[in-house]
């Protein structure tokens, strides 16, 4: 606290006052009394002086209201504003309107702060419902002890991903939570952070939970701080995926096998086909900004430079972000397909190759990194992909080494190199297979193309694209589609 403090100082950061210390085990509160500028929240709710009057200030729509950062799993993290009219329609659309959300409602999300989903538990709040926050692992001091809190606290709406769900039904014996504590008074489970998989949709009814709950299975992103597609209360629940786009989003699903650019328009699939998830018109949740951006490239690279459709120019969506035309397209970089019957939207994963083992998201350039700074002298190249079959139920990590002329792939470099990305990077970035490969696909610029490999190793028989500069090379990914 003292170094971030000192930090701030330092920095001479515009409008910094000081700190509020709120400690995180109230019986035992860290003494902040020799840290400059820091004071205890107990010390900062009696500056107060029983004023209880609230004061409001009008701001415009698209007035900034709260900065947060991507992942930066495909470089570094953007730094998104969003906007207060944006955030809170969209909030409201979601929580009254998908899932009537009200003053009944005791919502308990499980989520670390420096995730979108504490946002939404916190806006919540606007629409009278009461938030339960939750600090630790779920599954201590127990398997039991977070489930047993959602009884306790007469939780209505739960939130969890689902690795949690997994991690009760695998169990041995299965914690069934219905059997755990008194569910009555829950409505509703939402999951998100990965892939749902159709197994746990039937283990949810058949075991896990009683049959009157909602299971709402929502994806959306940081970007636009809400869903893409989630559950609602009118239409039929399936299995897999989630029931249906949300309001206002205009989902459409384009050939992601197109590498795009300046000139090129995507290709709308027929319903039922896989491809890459876009937006056709605009919708109001937009961020407005990427901080420091100020011509607005960034931003316009971000979502807007893959497919080309009489795009306004990076300058005039800075300045009026909401004013894009209903013919640009939106590119999130999510791999999904549209049920032609149901109109359930199936994630898949995502479009650029973003490793997501147990729900951990990271870029393959943080793997790159790590063998290009310690294992330059052995290795010329590599690709690093995620592995994903029908029957999985978690990615595995999968990592190709290219050997430069006259170095050895062996088992003790495998050590190695795994040791080294667990030190470097974390335990969950650690690969769980290492092969040599004797060519690694790219492009006709040289670009290393990871989703073609993903796709193979995960069971999918992909046609090598034309602007593939080897493409005989993806030949030898296919017998890895059968590693366990």
């Amino acid at each position: 606290m003292q170094e971030i403090v000192e930090g701030m100082m330092k920095s001479k950061a515009k409008g910094f006052q000081g700190i509020v210390s709120m400690p995180r085990f109230q019986e035992k509160p860290a003494d902040v009394g020799d840290v400059a500028q820091t004071m205890s929240l107990a010390a900062f709710l009696s500056r107060a002086g029983g004023n209880s009057e609230l004061p409001f200030e009008k701001v415009d729509f698209k007035d900034a209201f709260l900065i947060v950062y991507s992942s930066g799993t495909t470089g570094v993290p953007k730094c998104i504003v969003h906007g207060c009219g944006p955030v809170l329609i969209s909030s409201k659309k979601e929580g009254i309107l998908h899932v009537d959300s009200g003053p009944t409602t005791v919502n308990l999300q499980y989520t670390t702060t420096g995730w979108i989903m504490y946002l939404m538990s916190t806006m919540a709040l606007q629409h009278g419902a009461r938030s339960v926050l939750y600090d630790g692992s779920p599954f201590l001091p127990d398997l039991k002890a977070f489930i047993r809190l959602v009884g306790e606290q007469k939780v209505t709406d739960l939130g969890i991903s689902p690795r949690y769900l997994q991690t009760l039904a695998s169990a041995s014996p299965p914690v069934i939570p219905k059997e755990v504590t008194d569910l009555s008074n829950l409505r509703r489970v939402s999951s998100t952070g990965m892939v749902l998989p159709e197994s746990l949709f039937y283990w949810f009814y058949d075991s896990g939970f009683p049959p009157s709950v909602h299971l709402n299975n929502i994806s959306g992103g940081t970007d636009v701080a809400s869903s893409f597609a989630m559950g609602n209360l009118l239409t039929p629940l399936y299995a897999g995926g989630c029931q249906g786009p949300g309001l206002a989003m205009n989902l459409q699903v384009y050939d992601q096998t197109i590498e795009g650019g300046k000139g090129i328009k995507g290709k709308p699939l027929p319903t039922g086909e896989a491809g890459e998830l876009v937006v056709t018109s605009a919708f109001p949740n937009q961020p407005v900004k990427f901080w420091g951006d100020t011509s607005g490239q960034k931003y316009f690279d971000a979502y807007y430079a893959r497919f080309d459709s009489n795009s306004p120019s990076p300058s005039s969506l800075t300045a009026q972000p909401l004013l894009i035309s209903s013919t640009d397209v939106w590119t999130h970089g999510d791999y999904i397909f549209i049920h032609p019957k149901t109109g359930g939207v199936y994630f898949l994963g995502r479009a650029d190759g973003v490793l997501n083992p147990s729900g951990v998201r990271f870029g393959s350039a943080e793997i790159y990194n790590v063998l290009e700074t310690f294992f330059a002298d052995d290795i010329q190249d590599s690709i690093c992909v995620g592995q994903r079959r029908p029957s999985d139920n978690d990615e595995s990590v999968m990592l190709f080494l290219l050997m430069k002329p006259g170095k050895k792939f062996h088992e003790q470099l495998v050590k190695e190199v795994k040791r080294r990305i667990g030190k470097e990077c974390s335990p969950r970035h650690v690969p769980r297979f290492v092969f040599e490969t004797k060519e690694i696909p790219t492009t006709v610029n040289l670009k290393k193309v990871e989703l073609p490999v993903k796709r193979i190793v995960s069971g999918e028989k992909v046609t090598p694209s034309g602007t593939l500069l080897n493409p005989q090379s993806l030949e030898y990914y296919y017998k890895f589609a059968k590693v366990e």
